[in-house]
């Protein structure tokens, strides 16, 4: 872990599910959080005045993606989102606010807006409706406690 490493990976039953990014992630330099073979790259750039990063264009690449992985950008508010394993059962939680960042990987996962919230989404396309994803009940604890 880097100096100014306050990222957390969420782990359910050995397998990763979330990567958090708080506001307060703050080291130097380009760190990818994700191995190249995720759908969805997650990376943090922090640079001094004066750094050039040279100009780019993407190539043409054909992926194959099985999963959508979803990136969330909360700008304003607070959102608990809870973690479930894939035979839909709870297993955590955690309360994001403005700043923070989270790529959601696998497993199931469901939120609740605790403040008025403005968040952006980031996922693969193209969309595929219904059939991107499975709805199911949420069978949380009676109480959820944060300290």
């Amino acid at each position: 872990m880097q100096a100014g490493d306050t990222s957390e990976r969420i782990v359910v039953d050995g397998e990763l599910f979330a990567i958090i990014l708080p506001m307060t992630y703050d080291a130097a330099g380009i760190r990818f959080f994700t191995s190249d073979e995720y759908s969805q790259q997650l990376a943090s750039m922090s640079y001094g005045a004066g750094k050039v990063i040279p100009a780019h264009t993407h190539n043409p690449v054909l992926r194959q993606v099985s999963y959508t992985q979803e990136a969330l950008f909360i700008r304003k508010g607070r959102v608990r989102v809870d973690f479930y394993s894939h035979a839909r059962e709870y297993r955590t939680s955690r309360i994001l606010g403005p700043g923070d960042v989270i790529l959601l990987i696998s497993g199931g996962h469901g939120f609740e807006v605790l403040e008025d919230l403005n968040m952006v989404e980031v996922k693969q396309g193209p969309y595929a409706g219904e059939k991107d994803k499975t709805r199911f009940e949420a069978a949380l604890p009676a109480k959820l406690r944060f300290d």
